[in-house]
Order: structure tokens, then sequence, then C-alpha cells
């Protein structure tokens, strides 16, 4: 697993207390920031960087995008 920064731990490990482990559980990334109790533009700049790293799923939807956290990571 790549090498990940304070605040992607953090979110990650937010997504997984909230059970953002899953398509169907899939989480905004409001939900996401107000677990980690940090500022949204943080979490979604760790939620991209997650995302390159393939941490992280992303899933558009019609309103906000929905993030889960990869089986494994």
């Amino acid at each position: 697993m790549a090498e990940l920064s304070p605040i992607e731990n953090i979110v990650v490990q937010a997504m997984k207390d909230i059970g953002a482990t899953s398509e169907e559980k899939k989480k905004t990334a409001d939900d996401i920031a107000k677990k980690c109790n940090r500022p949204k533009s943080m979490v979604n700049n760790a939620l991209v960087s997650l995302m390159q790293k393939s941490v992280i799923k992303r899933v558009a939807r019609e309103k906000a995008s929905g993030y889960y956290v990869i089986a494994g990571a």
C-alpha cells in the first residue's frame, strides 16, 4: 500500500469508522469531513490524493459524489 500522509490516514480511518467500505455504503465528502473534524477543503485534497493512490474509489452521482475505501486498503 502507498505511504499515506497524516491527514490521509485520518480520512481513511474516518471512512472506516462511518462504514464507507463498499460501493453500497459510500459517503459524501461532507460526511467524511464531519467525522474527522477537519476543513472540507483539506478532506477534499486528501480524497483526491487517496484516489490517485488507489486507496479509495469515487462514485459520481447526481448531487454529491460518494467515496468508499477499497477492500484491503
